[in-house]
């Protein structure tokens, strides 16, 4: 299927076909994915969302909800509705998805729909809501396809028969004993090709990956990546299998947290959506500005202290700005390298030795090379090869502090149990302007303007 891209002309027959009667809207609908039809609903009204939903049918309606970001309000579509039509959605909905929607909901509105439905069905949503969000147990689907480790050929393909009929795609098969203990995992081609007497015990794979309920959602990805797995069981302390995490589900993980990284970096909030309205912006963005206020006053306090030497050589004014800004973009290069080899593995002591390493030789080439720049322009523009000089030194200086800031602050925070995301970019603005305002002015003290 091609890529989807909202224009305006798709937007123009929705909104026409809203304006007709059912059977139209209808007609329309069906040209659409249900994935498009969640990307258009971010330019609906509330009501022309009801009406869409009420008109589609209930498996496709649950993929359209299952589809929308939370910010375009799933949950909030999904509880005006009818309680017939919203039992008919929930069932067609898998137990993650629903229990993602349904977790936005209020107390109430939660157990509203969920006494609306069925034992097995609201049981297995409540168990699932048990677990933190951002874990396996939060991302797991319990609906999963498993097999007795006792069980023959034969009847291991007729429980797997029997029990795919409920689930629209599966990836791999686990193995279980009596007590739903997880004993390893297998594929339907490794059944179907084994002998008509082959047992399960002996087709079983022992050696496979598998996670806690309670790990990180990041942790879970990063496992899926590495072995290249479709999917990956859940289980508890006592290894009784509770339920697989998908591939599918991992890449939205991975897109929430790379935007959350993003986001941090820049000094945004993750608790502010993207679409979010102008309120919101200002409570996720001022405190970090504030803080950002308060490291500029003490750059600037920098200035104050050679006040004279300003007075007497105000071309180094124009300078250190430059200088400073330079250690600002190379220190944010070196911070989003870092952070992300954080995010993608937990480096060891050699690893984080070595990305600091790098990052200093870095920081010194390219600040000798830019340094080399500002004092040609310092040497032929202002006539002053002193100047040049101490440009070059500061120029340099600072961009291994950038480099050495970069890549440090983020590890330092990381071993301390901070986000590296969340503070690093403050702690090393600081750094820079600082040491880009104190390196040139200190030096321009001692080497242009002594007695």
């Amino acid at each position: 299927m091609q890529s989807f891209d909202l224009d305006k002309t798709d937007l123009l027959r929705i909104k026409t076909a809203l304006e007709a009667d059912d059977a139209e809207l209808e007609n329309v609908l069906k040209e659409y994915h249900a994935s498009e039809i969640a990307i258009l609903f971010e330019k609906l009204q509330q009501e022309e969302k009801e009406r869409i939903i009420n008109i589609l049918p209930a498996d496709v309606a649950s993929e359209v909800l299952s589809e929308m970001d939370e910010e375009h309000g799933p949950a909030e579509l999904l509880v005006n509705l009818d309680p017939e039509k919203r039992t008919e959605i929930v069932e067609e909905l898998d137990y993650d998805d629903a229990t993602d929607i349904i977790s936005q909901l209020d107390e109430e509105d939660q157990q509203e729909i969920l006494e609306d439905l069925d034992h097995e069905d609201a049981s297995s949503i409540r168990a699932l809501m048990t677990y933190a969000e951002d874990t396996a147990g939060g991302l797991m689907n319990s609906e999963i396809i498993k097999v007795n480790i006792n069980m023959d050929k034969k009847d291991a393909l007729d429980e797997i028969i029997r029990q795919s009929e409920e689930m629209e795609e599966f990836y791999t098969i686990c193995v279980v004993d009596n007590n739903d203990i997880l004993k390893g995992i297998l594929s339907i081609k490794t059944v179907i090709k084994a002998r008509a007497d082959a047992r399960i015990s002996d087709l079983v794979t022992t050696d496979f990956v598998y996670v806690k309920a309670e790990l990180d959602q990041e942790e879970v990805a990063r496992l899926i990546k590495q072995y290249n797995l479709t999917s990956i069981p859940v289980v508890d302390d006592d290894m009784k299998l509770l339920g697989r995490v998908t591939v599918d589900d991992i890449i939205d993980v991975m897109e929430e947290e790379n935007t959350e990284d993003i986001l941090k970096i820049s000094g945004v909030s993750e608790d502010e959506e993207l679409s979010g309205n102008w309120v919101e912006a200002v409570k996720s963005r001022l405190p970090w500005l504030v803080i950002n206020l308060g490291t500029a006053f003490l750059a600037a306090s920098i200035i104050r202290t050679f006040d004279d030497t300003v007075a007497k050589l105000s071309i180094i004014s124009a300078y250190m700005t430059i200088i400073a800004g330079m250690g600002g973009n190379a220190a944010t290069q070196a911070l989003a390298v870092t952070v992300r080899r954080i995010s993608l593995s937990d480096l060891s002591d050699k690893q984080a030795y070595n990305t600091v390493l790098k990052e200093f030789l870095v920081g010194m080439i390219n600040g000798a090379a830019n340094g080399i720049i500002v004092f040609i322009v310092a040497f032929f523009y202002d006539a002053n090869p002193m100047l040049g000089l101490v440009l070059f030194l500061a120029m340099t200086g600072n961009l291994i502090i950038a480099g050495l800031t970069g890549a440090s602050i983020p590890l330092i925070l990381k071993r301390v149990g901070i986000d590296p995301a969340v503070a690093s970019s403050i702690i090393i603005t600081t750094f820079t302007d600082c040491i880009g305002f104190l390196l040139p002015l200190y030096l321009a003290t001692k080497l242009l303007l002594k007695n």
